[in-house]
């Protein structure tokens, strides 16, 4: 189903005229154009065994650009000497990055000022390398109506200790689509993590398109991860991508627990000769929402490693498709690729599937998979309410082991610590019993 885009020339005029008011490069005004050219012949991506063709993810095609209320983002942990990021909409309300590493060449700023003032490295990489804008409509999408995110360079040889936190807040209070787009830079031998936060503020129904791209460079040590709880009127769609160069290392730890439909797609490319990418993931859905993700690795380089661990928990009417794709190219002797994907439905109402997908072109590997789908062990619910444990609790203690050996894999504490909280408050939300 093609978006609702019918005057591409009037809505192009549009685009160009808020482009130029915000100040922006003229390269980047040019490549929105080609965007929106672009959408007219491209289709949406498909994803196996899901459907999510008539979401509401491109109704607005609007670009405009309003402050939002700072103190939207009011009730945030206090910040003492914390690396920073706070963005409300497409206001950036805080950016706390420590003397020391500005010196060090480290650069921390909204997307756009990225635009302006490091031209030379975000023409370079921004929706070029590690996703084209041309791979399908709502990339294309992402070019054309961007309105906000954010820009990290690390360079060479920067060791950043602390985590680097980014909270993202979409601005619900008004009438638009969150478009925000996360580009870093790892350049070689740096290391460090990155925690983002993605939250709603208010109730209208709007679309959000987060995307991420990640260049990890040679022996760069990077770890991602998100705590995703987008509100109940936001249907999303979330494209996160790494590349990796030689002896790169990336991890990924992703917690899905918004409160609507969401559209996944999580990929590692490893480019790199002995690279390495771990991909986490634990999905929590409710209700009647409907979650498909996506989460694949392309092994391309020889001797490269790449795990996908993930679990999913559905409660009520709810469906959550996971597939794990597993992409061995012809060339990469001595790949590595292991996944595991496994759901756990707690109600008879509830759809779940569970997809490993192996797609190898090469005779030298280790490959394997690991998939289920199935209903809550009675047996587990029986023994610990016969201990006087009442079901809700006894539910939400089956749930923890159940996620257990994803979350205990993750290495930062205080991403443990958030996700346990986020789902603990999601599984409470959702639990109805007959």
């Amino acid at each position: 189903m093609k978006s609702a885009v019918q005057d591409y020339e009037a809505i192009k005029t549009a685009v160009k005229a808020a482009a130029n008011a915000h100040g922006e490069p003229q390269w980047f005004v040019d490549r929105r154009l080609a965007a929106i050219d672009a959408m007219q012949e491209l289709a949406l991506p498909e994803m196996q065994r899901y459907d999510f063709h008539r979401w509401p993810l491109m109704d607005n095609v609007e670009l405009s650009f309003r402050d939002s209320d700072k103190h939207l983002a009011d009730g945030l942990p206090k910040a003492t000497n914390q690396i920073r990021f706070v963005q409300v909409g497409q206001t950036t309300v805080a950016v706390n990055l420590p003397a020391d590493l500005a010196d060090q060449g480290v650069i921390l700023t909204d997307i756009f000022s990225a635009f302006r003032n490091h031209a030379d490295l975000a023409k370079k990489y921004f929706m070029t390398q590690v996703t084209q804008y041309n791979e399908n409509e709502l990339t294309a999408y992402q070019q054309a109506f961007l309105n906000a995110g954010i820009f990290l360079y690390v360079p060479k040889g920067v060791e950043i200790k602390q985590p680097i936190e980014a909270y993202l807040i979409q601005d619900s209070t008004v009438k638009q689509a969150m478009v925000s787009h996360v580009l870093i830079i790892a350049e070689e031998n740096s290391q460090f993590s990155f925690i983002q936060h993605l939250t709603t503020k208010g109730d209208e129904a709007n679309a959000a398109h987060c995307m991420v791209e990640v260049v990890s460079g040679t022996n760069s040590h990077v770890h991602f991860s998100s705590v995703d709880e987008l509100g109940a009127n936001t249907y999303s769609f979330l494209h996160r991508r790494a590349n990796l160069a030689n002896d790169a290392r990336f991890d990924w730890a992703i917690g899905i627990v918004n409160d609507q439909n969401t559209l996944g797609d999580i990929t590692s490319e490893l480019i790199g000769e002995g690279s390495h990418s771990e991909s986490k993931v634990v999905a929590i859905t409710t209700g009647k929402q409907s979650n498909g993700l996506n989460n694949r690795v392309v092994n391309r380089g020889k001797h490269t490693t790449a795990n996908i661990s993930q679990r999913g928990v559905l409660l009520e009417k709810s469906e959550l498709v996971f597939n794990g794709i597993g992409n061995i190219i012809h060339g990469a002797s001595g790949a590595n690729a292991e996944q595991e994907n496994r759901v756990l439905m707690m109600s008879h109402e509830a759809h779940g599937d569970a997809n490993p997908i192996l797609l190898i072109d090469e005779d030298d590997v280790i490959a394997g998979h690991a998939a289920s789908a199935g209903q809550v062990d009675q047996n587990q619910l029986y023994y610990l309410m016969s201990r006087g444990i009442d079901k809700e609790l006894a539910q939400r203690l089956v749930i923890r082991g159940f996620l257990g050996p994803v979350l205990e894999e993750i290495p930062l504490k205080e991403v443990r610590r958030e996700m346990i909280g986020v789902i603990e408050r999601k599984l409470k939300d959702g639990q109805h019993f007959e």
